[in-house]
């Protein structure tokens, strides 16, 4: 049962990859951007109101970097695979997204002064073949004509979320998950105001309702909360497994409820970007020292 938690979050993941590509056309991504947040920190207020209030003096002096998190992981990140649903698809998406976990591995190098492996070099470098692959839908040559601004905005996304998830466990800020999340989409929503009101329209119609709702309640909110259990429960590396079934679930979903197409070079691609990905979460063996040869 306790593997449902992280089951769970990935599922609800790779649903808001098909939600993303729903919502062209119905809403404007400037709108669905600012009401995910509005909407899932609505719901989170009166857990998190007194709490929050209550630590003010530890929490005041974070403000920067909370505000710094806040622009990456839930302005400019989401904005930008609204935008994305123009000009890409939900698989492209899924696929680029799971590029995520490599990225920050080499983010981190800088950052928080972590080294490479050899088989995260390797695992890397696969996955982004099997990516160039697949955005030049199996001939290099098309790399140009294949590459979509969509897919350049997802890259970009990919980035500043490796970004993120690295500069949060650099700064290891001294309040709980829940409050961090809390504060960051209150200055998310302030944030997103100016780009709410630059939308072409700012209502909501009964179509884009339920879309709201799936990213402000599904993805915001219950699947981090089960993706948080899951790492209490089993471990962060046990739990970091399940993310790889993401792109997988999201090209089946976009099959079914978009009617997608995979192409071979979607396969390839997912093919290599799993290997890669397995590559490097694989924890070299340590050296047992030799024993000392005991003397008397």
């Amino acid at each position: 049962m306790l593997y449902l938690f992280p089951l769970l979050a990935v599922v609800i993941w790779a649903g808001n990859a098909i939600v993303n590509k729903l919502s062209f056309g119905i809403i404007a991504p400037e709108a669905i951007a600012f009401y995910r947040w509005f909407f899932a920190m609505l719901v989170l207020t009166p857990f998190m109101l007194k709490p929050v209030w209550r630590k003010r003096k530890t929490i005041a002096p974070l403000l920067p970097k909370l505000a710094t998190l806040a622009a990456l992981g839930m302005v400019l990140n989401q904005s930008l695979a609204y935008f994305a649903a123009a000009t890409t698809t939900a698989t492209n998406m899924a696929l680029i997204n799971s590029l995520v976990p490599m990225v920050s591995l080499f983010l981190a190098v800088p950052l928080l002064k972590q080294r490479l492996t050899p088989l995260v070099f390797g695992g890397t470098v696969i996955s982004l073949l099997g990516l160039v692959f697949m955005l030049s839908h199996g001939d290099m040559a098309n790399l140009a004509i294949g590459v979509t601004q969509g897919d350049l905005l997802l890259l970009i996304s990919a980035f500043v979320y490796a970004l993120y998830g690295v500069l949060l466990k650099r700064w290891q800020l001294p309040i709980s998950t829940w409050e961090s999340v809390y504060i960051q989409g209150i200055i998310a929503v302030l944030m997103l105001i100016p780009l709410l009101f630059s939308a072409p329209s700012t209502a909501i119609s009964s179509q884009a309702a339920p879309l709201i709702l799936y990213a402000a309640l599904g993805a915001s909110l219950i699947a981090p909360w089960a993706w948080i259990n899951g790492i209490s429960k089993l471990g962060a590396e046990r739990t970091s497994i399940f993310f790889n079934l993401m792109p997988i679930l999201a090209a089946i979903l976009a099959a079914i409820i978009l009617n997608e197409t995979l192409a071979v070079y979607h396969y390839i691609d997912g093919a290599m970007v799993l290997f890669g990905v397995m590559l490097v979460q694989v924890k070299p063996k340590q050296k047992t020292p030799a024993p000392i040869a005991c003397t008397e």
